[in-house]
Parts: structure tokens; sequence; C-alpha cells
């Protein structure tokens, strides 16, 4: 039916069922209804791999996203983002972060759940220790996230996301680079750009620059709350950051998920001082 729907409307036969076959992933079990949060996800998937030039063929290589999110990293006005509501730690009312893994990733599958909540947990050991993000920590939870037998490698080779409409290149400095860039979420020396800018861009940084085979957005979801954590601060809810999708050459984008952190954080203050 959704290889239909994008025939309908333009989608060449090939690239549609690809697209279909990338946003369900295996994942229906039975010929029973679905869960909903399933079907959001597929439906979610589906609408962000659709593009208005799916009707016709590509021609030549994709962009390197990484490139593209440097170039727009140095032009986002970070400073302007709002700091959910003033400095300080803040304990949630709830577990924000958990409870949206064990529903929505719960949903999709136990394993993977349970992985990111055993991630979650050493995240949180780590930031009580208020040491440097980088990609030593992001190895350590990459290996609960994946459940893998030892901590997987940076990737030595180009990646491919969507069905290889997205490129993220490679070459001797990315990992150095990557350090580089995780290491400006700490707020020491200078003026510190505000909280919720820092952890959205940590947020960003992983994604753009894919480190791992699979799992990079949990990993940028877990250096996000690491950020976060490190200050003493835990949030009330967490579906705006982990729902958006985010263009690596869109400096508003950037800016949108720095505010949904913002938002995020407000809302927890508020409920925390009643």
């Amino acid at each position: 039916m959704l290889t239909w729907f994008l025939s309908r409307w333009g989608v060449a036969p090939l690239v549609a069922r690809e697209l279909v076959d990338e946003a369900i992933g295996g994942r229906f079990e039975s010929w029973t209804g679905p869960d909903i949060v399933l079907v959001d996800d597929v439906a979610e998937q589906l609408a962000l791999s659709v593009r208005p030039d799916d009707t016709a063929p590509e021609s030549g290589a994709p962009a390197d996203q990484l490139e593209r999110w440097l170039a727009v990293r140095a032009a986002v006005p970070w400073q302007e983002c709002p700091d959910g509501g003033g400095d300080g730690p803040v304990t949630p009312s709830r577990d924000g972060a958990a409870e949206d893994i064990r529903a929505f990733d719960g949903a999709l599958d136990v394993a993977r759940a349970e992985g990111l909540l055993a991630a979650l947990d050493l995240m949180r050991s780590d930031a009580a220790q208020g040491g440097p993000l980088d990609v030593e920590l992001l190895r350590g939870w990459q290996r609960h996230v994946l459940g893998t037998a030892q901590p997987p490698e940076f990737r030595i080779e180009p990646a491919f996301a969507k069905g290889g409409r997205e490129r993220y290149g490679i070459g001797p400095d990315t990992r150095d680079r990557l350090d580089a860039c995780l290491a400006e979420s700490s707020a020491e020396g200078g003026r510190p750009l505000p909280l919720t800018a820092r952890a959205a861009r940590a947020y960003l940084d992983v994604c753009f620059f894919h480190p791992f085979a699979d799992g990079n957005a949990r990993s940028a979801f877990l250096a996000f709350l690491f950020v976060l954590a490190r200050e003493g601060v835990a949030l009330n809810g967490v579906g705006l950051v982990r729902r958006i999708r985010v263009r690596a050459d869109e400096p508003e984008d950037a800016l949108a998920l720095a505010r949904y952190a913002g938002c995020h954080l407000a809302e927890t203050r508020r409920l925390a001082s009643r």
C-alpha cells in the first residue's frame, strides 16, 4: 500500500520500493496490527526519506553531509539559543530519557531498548565524573547500544544513509576533528554558549560525523544527554529532541533543535520548582 501511494504521486517504482523497505526494516513480525509506535515510526521514516527529486534518477555522487555540517556549524548563531530557564542543576520529576526509551525503542525492539538503557546508565556514570566528551566515551556507550562484545571501531570508510542518498566523508583526521568538536561542549573557558546550544551541537556533531557503522542517532542522543548530565541537568521529556529531523546544510534546523532542548529544559525547571 505504501509503495502504491508513493508511485501514485510520481516516485519512481524502484525508488518507492527501496524507500518502503528501508522504512519498514523487517519489523512486522506477524499479520496482526503493529503497535502504534511502530506505525508512527514507519510513517516518519518514510516521510523523511522522500524528496522532490525522487521522481528522477540522480546523477553524480551525493554531497558530503559532514562537510556541509561543518560549514553550517561555524555559521549558526549559537549564542542566541534559549538557556532553558536559567543555569544550575535540576532534578526532573521523572526520568524522561528512560521513559522515552522504554516507550519508543521498546515498541520497536525490546533488545534495542535494553541496550540503550544500559548505555544510558553508563553515560550517567561517566558524566558524574565530569570528564571530557570524546570518541572513546562514545565507543564505550555504543557497545551497549549495538550489543557487541567490544566497543565498535571508528569508521575508516565513507558512510552512507537513506539508501545511499546521503554520504558522510572520511579523512585521516576525521576522528580528531570530531574529538575537537565534542571538546567544545564543555562550559570551561571564555564565555560559554548556553547549555542547550552546546548539547544540541554535540548531538549534531555525532549525527553528521557518523562515527559508527550503526546506531549513530542513538549515540548522538546519548552525547546530548551527557552534556546536560555533566552539569547536573536531566529532563522530564525528550520527545521533541528525538523526533526532529535536522538537515546538515540548514542553520535553522540546528537552531530548532536547540530551541526544542530549551523547551524541555524550561518545562523540567518549571515542574521541579513546584
